[in-house]
């Protein structure tokens, strides 16, 4: 059986990741893609080997996607503007991608090349950001690890509805960021 015209991974994950963001990733399964394309399910194994080979492609999906809009908001920025750029894109893309989010927050296994090259990518970006507050190698992890927890935490309760009070998210996300970039600079 030849594959639908028109039909190819491109369009599949796409669609995947459209399906992840709007119902979550449990969503995904191979016989909502199909039904979502007007496919077969038999019809997406000429082009993805299976549910784990496509959630691998749509954690590169969104790791890819993450990188970009995180490149976009560090631009051209120095040290602390430069965090809050990385810190608003974060929540951005959390808010916007929450299923792609959801597949590219594990670190990548052996086998994800390419998931690793952009998860390096990322954590060098905020390496980068960080270089002024004259932090060693190890203190620099330290602190990438204290960030990406911090944003994750904002990112999860903000999606479960807990920030209820009438003060602005990003205001209590940039005033802890503050707390946090004084005491790296100590």
């Amino acid at each position: 059986m030849s594959p639908r015209a028109g039909l190819d991974l491109h369009a599949i994950i796409k669609q995947a990741a459209e399906l992840a963001d709007s119902e979550g990733v449990e969503a995904v399964t191979l016989a909502s893609l199909a039904q979502r394309l007007g496919v077969r399910s038999p019809s997406l194994y000429n082009h993805v080997n299976g549910l784990p080979a496509l959630r691998a492609h749509l954690s590169l999906y969104g790791l890819t996607l993450l990188d970009e809009a995180l490149a976009k908001g560090m631009e051209e920025q120095p040290g602390k503007l430069a965090v809050y750029g990385f810190a608003d894109a974060y929540l951005s893309f959390v808010r916007k991608h929450p299923g792609l989010y959801a597949l590219s927050i594990g670190a990548p296994s052996a086998e994800q090349e390419e998931q690793a090259t952009i998860a390096e990518r990322l954590v060098g970006r905020l390496l980068q950001a960080l270089e002024p507050f004259g932090l060693s190698e190890e203190e620099g992890i330290h602190a990438v690890r204290g960030l990406r927890s911090l944003l994750h935490g904002f990112a999860s309760i903000e999606e479960q509805g807990g920030f209820g009070m009438a003060i602005d998210v990003r205001s209590s996300l940039h005033f802890v960021l503050d707390r946090l970039l004084q005491g790296l600079k100590q």
